[in-house]
């Protein structure tokens, strides 16, 4: 495996139009703590305006990554999975470049991601959830709120699991986790959200969430905004049942977890 980091920790940063956003986040990933402890990749998603030399310029030598093509935000993240497990990284922690993911839950995401439980065994997957009683109080549209109340009801009926926020961004995995869903077909290439999260749940990865620290959007336009959720949570639905129907019903793709192999 060429080119093997000396870090464990990748943050893979998703970016499409965020010259208004993305300079502060970079700028706040330069702390010493973050950078002796994680590389950072920034997948730029063809963006046409200044994404791609903003990054570029950044004092800090962030690895990038520019799509000739819009791919999507899901697509964007897959191959950051793939190069993280090209590269060896244990761990991969997933944010967002428009500055609502606080930069100070990296360490906390790190931290719970090698914490045991009271099986002593680490979690796959962990959550940094806005709705959690020491989260920091992040407001959300009402349609945003409805549409998490939704998918929280779903994956409790689906995979017996609730979380707090399961349509949140701010993610870290293992490489357990980031090796399954770097592979063909386990990855939705356009909306990862509530889906994916069921289908970690239903192949038994094991899931935490901690509270996180957000904060609103300056500038730009959310994907969700407006009543883009409404349309977004028709959508997710029949892929949640595709994912159920899938896994649980004809039990397809069900090796996931206790798939160990290296990638190739």
């Amino acid at each position: 495996m060429a080119g093997k980091s000396e870090k464990e920790v990748l943050v893979i940063i998703p970016a499409y139009n965020e010259e208004r956003n993305i300079k502060k986040v970079l700028e706040d990933l330069e702390s010493p703590q973050i950078c002796q402890l994680a590389d950072v990749l920034v997948m730029n998603d063809a963006s046409a305006d200044e994404t791609n030399w903003i990054v570029k310029r950044s004092k800090a030598p962030h690895k990038l990554v520019t799509h000739v093509f819009n791919l999507g935000y899901g697509s964007a993240l897959q191959l950051g999975y793939k190069y993280a497990i090209r590269r060896g990284y244990r761990y991969v922690i997933q944010m967002d470049a428009d500055g609502q993911h606080d930069v100070c839950n990296i360490p906390k995401i790190y931290k719970a991601l090698k914490e045991a439980d009271e099986n002593g065994e680490p979690p796959d997957i962990v959550l940094c959830s806005r709705y959690m009683r020491a989260s920091s109080g992040y407001k959300t549209a009402v349609s945003k709120r409805i549409a998490n109340r939704f998918f929280q009801k779903l994956l409790d009926i689906l995979a017996g699991q609730t979380v707090t926020d399961p349509t949140t961004g701010l993610q870290g995995l293992n490489w357990k986790a980031v090796l399954y869903y770097s592979k063909y077909n386990h990855f939705d290439d356009k909306y990862p959200d509530s889906n994916m999260l069921l289908q970690m749940m239903l192949l038994g990865y094991r899931i935490r969430e901690i509270p996180a620290v957000m904060h609103p959007r300056k500038t730009g336009k959310s994907m969700h905004s407006g009543f883009k959720p409404f349309i977004y949570m028709f959508r997710m639905f029949f892929s949640m049942m595709a994912v159920y129907v899938r896994l649980s019903l004809l039990k397809l793709d069900t090796g996931g977890k206790n798939n160990d192999e290296l990638y190739e």
